[in-house]
């Protein structure tokens, strides 16, 4: 769980569909890759399925990732 004194410093959007079925490690690699942004510095990373009936959000918390997952 985010701790309550460190905020989100932004949110980006993957507007693109992705295979849920990607992991931490996939969804790592496309906020790198192709939103250009470093997936560790404190933003909120959303991704969403071809139908956006689905939901993943990646942040990473002091010494890790989280990821939650919406179906």
């Amino acid at each position: 769980m985010l701790r309550p004194d460190r905020g989100i410093a932004c949110v980006y959007l993957h507007r693109a569909p992705v295979d849920m079925r990607r992991q931490i490690d996939g969804l790592v690699v496309l906020a790198k890759d192709v939103i250009g942004q470093d997936p560790t510095s404190g933003a909120l990373f959303g991704f969403i399925n071809a139908r956006r009936d689905k939901l993943k959000l990646l942040v990473w918390e002091r010494n890790g990732f989280i990821v939650w997952y919406k179906r």
